[in-house]
């Protein structure tokens, strides 16, 4: 068989955090490779790059997310037993019970309660001298998502939720004070949520039959068992906690409706082209760069052998910037959408394969669907940016906007 190209550096942990979200890009990229193999803490590594790295990454059965990726990383992301850690049959049913709670109807339900609290927002900030953007959204999304689940929040419990959720996003990717402040307000966050379990399973709190708090408390798992309390608080926080973060990639569209003031006319002007932007930003701004596995089953990929127990890292961020998929990809294009059909592995920003029985984010549809609302609402506002001279950091994982990005002046159009 042959030989996997390799870093030149013995242990590449400093340079991950160093470069962050371009890690594994810029080394295919020097190594004119799909494949190479390193360390990370020690540990032999493999990273792939590309649409048939993809294929290969997410045929069914042939990698294990256990023990892929740090505890710090895991404990702040998913954590041990959710959904995300599980193979076979027992992730297939629980994967299910994830996508019972994504019809286009409960879908929609989110939308009306996030439109509630966008029209709350906007009319505070109409008060303010300048609006910090990324935790008002923050808040934005936690209020509508936890009214979703079936557990609505007052105004003070929305500041306080949406900061604990939202630094357990922002140290997921990073060593050091940031994961464990993380880390911190998780294990709070958990203990709420498991008194919520409890309360509806004893009767105290009587959400709908079809709201995911309801669903996930008298979930049974393949053994007919209902789920422990624990467990059932971190798959319902695997709701609320990727739901606030989607406040991050409309941050991101927002920053690029600043950058690219053609694209606002167009959103305006030209029908679908929110669709397109959506899907533009997705792919240009990353939010985490790969994702990891561990081979369960030995097999071949082009020319190289991959055994029980390699961690094996697709690389997400690359994958999206692929010349030979995209044309011009380090431009931002949203037309590039406007004839492009749905693949599974070309466009993989939140993972792919089948969404059904991969590990791919059961939440995509509300990601698309929640910043589509908020790139419509946005380009019905009038405001000034505050903060100049805004970069996207892509060492930091996730990557994040720096100055913070910054408004005042708010305002509808309607009322200027």
């Amino acid at each position: 068989m042959a030989s996997i190209p390799r870093d030149s550096i013995f242990d590449s942990s400093l340079a991950l955090l160093k470069e962050g979200n371009t890690f594994i890009y810029n080394r295919c990229k020097k190594l004119n490779s799909d494949i190479f193999e390193t360390r990370l803490l020690l540990k032999k590594t493999v990273c792939i790059q590309g649409k048939e790295a993809a294929k290969a990454f997410y045929k069914e059965g042939r990698f294990t997310r256990q023990g892929a990726i740090p505890k710090s990383v895991l404990w702040s992301l998913q954590d041990e037993g959710s959904v995300a850690t599980l193979n076979d049959e027992a992730h297939h049913q629980r994967k299910a019970m994830f996508m019972s709670m994504m019809t286009q109807a409960a879908i929609e339900k989110l939308l009306q309660h996030t439109a509630h609290h966008w029209q709350q927002a906007i009319g505070n900030w109409k008060t303010k001298d300048k609006v910090v953007l990324l935790p008002e959204l923050e808040k934005i999304i936690c209020a509508a998502v936890c009214q979703w689940i079936g557990i609505k929040l007052t105004a003070e419990e929305t500041a306080s939720r949406s900061k604990e959720i939202g630094a357990m996003i922002d140290g997921a990717g990073s060593v050091g004070w940031r994961n464990w402040r993380g880390l911190f307000w998780r294990r709070r966050t958990e203990k709420w949520l498991q008194r919520c379990i409890l309360k509806t399973r004893n009767g105290e709190f009587q959400p709908e039959q079809n709201s995911p708090l309801f669903i996930i408390a008298f979930f049974k798992d393949e053994n007919g068992q209902q789920l422990d309390t624990d467990i059932a608080a971190v798959e319902l926080l695997n709701i609320v906690r990727p739901t606030v973060a989607v406040a991050r990639y409309i941050l991101f569209c927002a920053f690029a409706l600043q950058q690219y003031p053609q694209c606002r006319r167009n959103v305006c002007n030209t029908a679908d082209y929110a669709d397109y932007f959506v899907q533009e930003v997705r792919r240009f701004y990353p939010f985490f760069p790969f994702v990891g596995g561990i081979v369960r089953q030995p097999f071949s990929w082009q020319g190289y052998d991959f055994t029980p127990g390699l961690r094996v890292l697709l690389d997400i961020y690359g994958s999206n910037r692929d010349p030979r998929e995209w044309d011009r990809p380090t431009c931002f294009k949203p037309e590039r959408f406007a004839q492009r059909t749905d693949d599974s592995y070309t466009f993989i920003p939140q993972g792919g394969g089948d969404v059904l029985f991969n590990h791919r984010c059961a939440g995509e549809w509300i990601t698309t669907a929640l910043m589509k609302q908020a790139v419509l609402i946005l380009t019905q506002l009038r405001y000034q940016v505050v903060t100049s001279g805004v970069e996207l950091l892509l060492h930091r994982m996730p990557a994040v906007l720096s100055p913070e990005f910054t408004i005042t002046h708010v305002n509808t159009i309607h009322e200027d």
